[in-house]
């Protein structure tokens, strides 16, 4: 024992060594080729006392990073994130000028803009060297990225003294926007290696795709996901008349709101209440471990603030510096690539200027690096369970198509982060599962608006005879990412495409998710029927299912319930609706039932408006300015994937044995949909799969999984609940074990997070 400490702590010695080594000798190459940084006094040195300032310099700027840093990034949580990443290079090159003030005798001298980038080669190049150094030697290149957990470790349950003979950990990677083919194309393709191994390998991962409801968008999908149940949320944006107000899935008002709804209907906090962390996400989970989670943003508290992610990952001056650097060159990557699509004239195609080439580089690159640095501190920390989100893929999809050259090279990069944290998992102090799933997939198309010029709320004031703008205006479009850097700026998110308490009674508020369309009519109080829509504006229904941009609605009907119009006068019962015949033909096995249960929602929209679908060139028309979108029906945007180790419990036999969560509506049979298990070459025609249908059986099964390692769950009476986790109970039992005194029970906060011990 003795003998092994003795030496780590040389071997430590030599790397600090080797390292200072070489930053010196950086240091001197850059005093040799840049005028303004010098190393010497005025009449000149000899190289030996050349050598030892800069050994002196490297030195103290090593120290100052090491001790100094950490303390000044916490002190800067206070200010929005991008700002924060903004004075990377500003303190980088304080502390240098600080370091080259110790030198004795003045000899070390720089002007502010030189220091900042010596600073920054310096920290780069130390970076690398201790990260080459530590690839040989494992225990070293855990503790370098174990400095990013946690430092209060909890030791795992039955831990031995190995740290891995615990029941192991679970970490559910979401590839937000990935769809089931474009994960097996990008596999095959040689993309993305590290799925494609998992594939490959007999002991790997299995695959299958899901099928989401009729709101294909993160807002629901992940709200199920996490916290059981979807139910009224028709669309990532809608209006809600009793109050008037529009509710935004990426609005940290409104997702605190959708949170506390679903935790009220399925009585559970969340997937991740007991031991958990939530990290990129819409929503909690239940989790008390959070970083960027926009139902947070505005939430404080020890681990609770939407920006502590932040220290974990910048407290490293050579993150913070390597991050900065990727950002600056993802914004130029984006210019040249939006040059080159305009150039090229390549159609379909966006607008990709103004502020969108700041926003794409926070998510694939600030987000994306911020997330994994917290996975992998969640991972050290011995974590139960972790779910985060990567919107890297999503957001540059949305501008330049889920199948462009663009999208394919987010998905190397994303997998390179995926091979990191496979690699994370022989260092950590349990064992642990990786899931990767998806929220969605996206469908490509021409926009509403660029293919028949004008957008939907332009053809719904036409249907209604109000005035039209000559025109087409610009539709706000869904994106997490965007709202997720205004919160990091501390700006406010505001929904300015729709004001409904500065409009006229008579005029309708007309909202867009994907491809999927929304009209309200504020004036009609509780949701508007087909008969009285007619009498108000006879042309408005017959016009909007006529369009061969639309594909159908659905409208509440006085007479027959609510009814599904398509064009030429096609009108279906929704009780009689049919996926092969009708006006769903064509969108996709599960279409019928999932308009069905939106019917029930009870903030459905007056008409619900579906784009067309072209099961030949999978193509749809967003009724935003997106190019790949999702939202609605139709195409690959309903076929996200499920991706599990080999060992765990299949899908659809988790869900035979599993009862609905609480409050969770009852969905219809499983339907078979396509598999593809083949990967590395030609794909044979996919054997029919019976995939799980919605997100709400998606989060059971991911319940079922978080149950397994520590063996069959027996049901308790209520007298035994005390301390027994709350996944595996529900809350009113749960309260009633914990009024008792001395009761440690796990417990739903208001927000969804989680809390123990007795109320009171």
């Amino acid at each position: 024992m003795g003998a092994g400490r003795w030496r780590r702590a040389g071997s430590a010695l030599l790397r600090v060594a080797a390292v200072w080594a070489v930053s010196t000798l950086t240091m001197l190459a850059l005093a040799g080729v840049l005028p303004d940084f010098q190393l010497q006094s005025d009449d000149g040195d000899t190289i030996t006392k050349t050598a030892f300032t800069a050994a002196w310099g490297a030195g103290a700027f090593g120290l100052l990073s090491a001790l100094v840093w950490p303390v000044v990034v916490r002190a800067l949580l206070v200010v929005p994130a991008l700002v924060l990443g903004a004075l990377v290079f500003f303190l980088n090159g304080s502390l240098l000028l600080v370091a080259l003030w110790l030198i004795p005798d003045g000899r070390g001298t720089a002007n502010p803009e030189t220091a900042v980038a010596v600073a920054a080669v310096m920290s780069a190049v130390a970076s690398a060297a201790s990260t080459a150094l530590a690839v040989r030697d494992d225990d070293a290149y855990r503790r370098r990225l174990s400095r990013l957990a946690d430092r209060r470790r909890k030791r795992v349950p039955g831990d031995a003294g190995d740290g891995r003979s615990g029941p192991p950990g679970t970490v559910f990677i979401q590839l937000d926007g990935v769809g089931h083919d474009v994960l097996t194309k990008a596999a095959t393709a040689g993309l993305m290696p590290t799925v494609a191994g998992w594939l490959a390998d007999p002991e790997g991962h299995r695959l299958t795709p899901w099928r989401t409801d009729w709101s294909s968008q993160t807002g629901a999908s992940q709200l199920a996901l996490l916290h059981g149940s979807n139910h009224d949320v028709p669309a990532f944006r809608w209006y809600e008349k009793e109050t008037g107000t529009v509710m935004v899935s990426s609005r940290p008002a409104s997702a605190l709101e959708l949170q506390r709804r679903a935790v009220a209907r399925t009585h559970d906090a969340g997937l991740l209440s007991l031991d958990g962390a939530s990290r990129g996400n819409l929503f909690s989970g239940g989790a008390d471990q959070l970083a960027l989670v926009l139902s947070m943003a505005g939430r404080f508290g020890k681990g609770r603030r939407s920006r502590a992610g932040y220290f974990a990952y910048f407290s490293d001056p050579a993150n913070a510096v390597r991050t900065a650097l990727s950002f600056v060159a993802e914004v130029g990557r984006e210019m040249g690539q939006s040059t080159r699509s305009r150039l090229r004239k390549e159609h379909p195609r966006v607008k990709r200027g103004g502020l969108y080439p700041f926003i794409r580089a926070f998510a694939t690159v600030v987000e994306r690096d911020v997330v994994v640095a917290a996975v992998i501190g969640d991972m050290f920390a011995g974590r139960t369970a972790v779910y985060a989100d990567l919107v890297a893929y999503d957001e540059v999809a949305h501008h330049s198509g889920p199948y462009s050259r663009d999208a394919d090279k987010v998905l190397a990069r994303l997998d390179r982060s995926l091979a990191l944290i496979t690699k994370i998992t022989g260092h950590t102090p349990r064992a642990y599962r990786i899931v990767l799933l998806s929220d969605h997939g996206q469908s490509v198309g021409e926009t509403f608006a660029g293919r028949y010029g004008l957008t939907l709320k332009d053809l719904v004031r036409a249907g209604c005879g109000l005035p039209v703008p000559r025109r087409a205006q610009r539709t706000l479009s869904a994106s997490e990412a965007r709202d997720a850097v205004r919160i990091a700026l501390h700006r406010p998110v505001q929904e300015t495409e729709a004001a409904p308490a500065a409009v006229a009674a008579s005029d309708p508020v007309v909202l867009a998710s994907g491809n999927l369309g929304l009209i309200s009519f504020p004036g009609i109080g509780g949701r508007a029927s087909r008969e009285e829509l007619d009498r108000r504006h006879p042309a408005l229904l017959r016009t909007l299912a006529n369009h061969p941009g639309i594909g159908f609605l659905l409208v509440r009907s006085e007479e027959h319930g609510s009814v599904v119009l398509g064009a030429g006068g096609a009108e279906v019962p929704v009780a009689e609706l049919r996926d092969d015949e009708g006006p769903l033909a064509g969108f996709g096995p599960g279409a019928a039932d999932a308009v069905r249960r939106t019917d029930t929602f009870p903030h459905v929209a007056d008409v619900m408006v579906n784009s067309m679908y072209d099961p030949a060139t999978g193509q749809v028309h967003a009724f935003e300015e997106q190019i790949g979108s999702h939202g609605g029906l139709g195409g690959p945007q309903s076929r996200p994937f499920l991706l599990w180790p080999r060992g765990m419990t299949d899908p659809l036999d988790a869900l035979a044995d599993e009862a609905p969560a609480p409050g969770a509506a009852e969905r219809p049979e499983q339907g078979p949909v396509p598999h593809t298990v083949a990967v590395g070459k030609p794909a044979p025609v996919p054997a029919p799969h019976v995939g799980p249908v919605g997100a709400e059986a998606v989060h059971r099964v991911l319940r079922r999984w978080l149950r397994e390692p520590s063996g069959p769950q027996v049901p308790l009476r209520p007298e035994g609940l005390a301390g027994v986790s709350h996944v595996d109970r529900p809350v009113p039992r749960a309260r009633e074990a914990a009024g008792r005194p001395g009761a440690d029970a796990v417990r739903p906060e208001a927000d969804g997070t989680t809390a123990r011990g007795p109320r009171g």
